[in-house]
């Protein structure tokens, strides 16, 4: 990804949320958002702060009139500078159900990079679902292999699949759907 790469305009106007990167003050929304999904790993407060100042470039957030709806955290792979990795989707339980997570995902389609890759448990339908279907909207590949063992982690804790989605065609319109 480049910074030459204009950055995208505010999603739909049939939605109410506005698309853009965090701010350092988001940190504690997305902080209470992935804690109050029960379901993601949550990091340390201090983390989501840091990567609201480190990764904004690579971060999005959709902002309603009572704050952050959802997010997703990104960064660019040092040795892939045109593949960007989500390391966490998450929409806040009242927001869910609204393709919300679909046109965070094309928002960050839009920044420049030609790939996107996550990783998703075996169990996590609803992550294969959003990366399966956000592929075919994009009229990319999906790739799904396995990366990450569960004897890599301490403690238990799923194998992690690698989705890999590309080449994003630059000129496809932002996530609408």
């Amino acid at each position: 990804m480049s910074s030459a790469h204009p950055r995208p305009q505010a999603d739909s106007p049939s939605s109410t949320e506005e698309l853009g990167p965090p701010r350092l003050e988001d940190g504690r929304e997305l902080w209470r958002i992935t804690r109050d999904s029960k379901i993601l790993d949550l990091n340390s407060p201090y983390s989501y702060v840091l990567w609201c100042r480190d990764f904004a470039d690579t971060s999005v957030v959709a902002r309603g009139e009572n704050g952050v709806r959802g997010f997703i955290t990104g960064f660019t792979r040092p040795r892939e500078p045109e593949t960007l990795f989500v390391w966490q989707v998450a929409v806040g339980e009242e927001w869910r159900g609204r393709s919300l997570a679909s046109r965070m995902l094309g928002y960050l389609a839009g920044t420049g990079c030609r790939f996107m890759e996550a990783t998703v448990t075996p169990d996590n339908i609803a992550s294969d679902r959003l990366f399966t279907a956000f592929a075919r909207e994009q009229g990319a590949d999906l790739e799904r292999r396995p990366l990450l063992g569960e004897e890599l982690f301490p403690q238990d804790h799923q194998a992690e699949v690698l989705y890999r989605i590309g080449p994003l065609d630059q000129q496809a319109p932002i996530g609408d759907s």
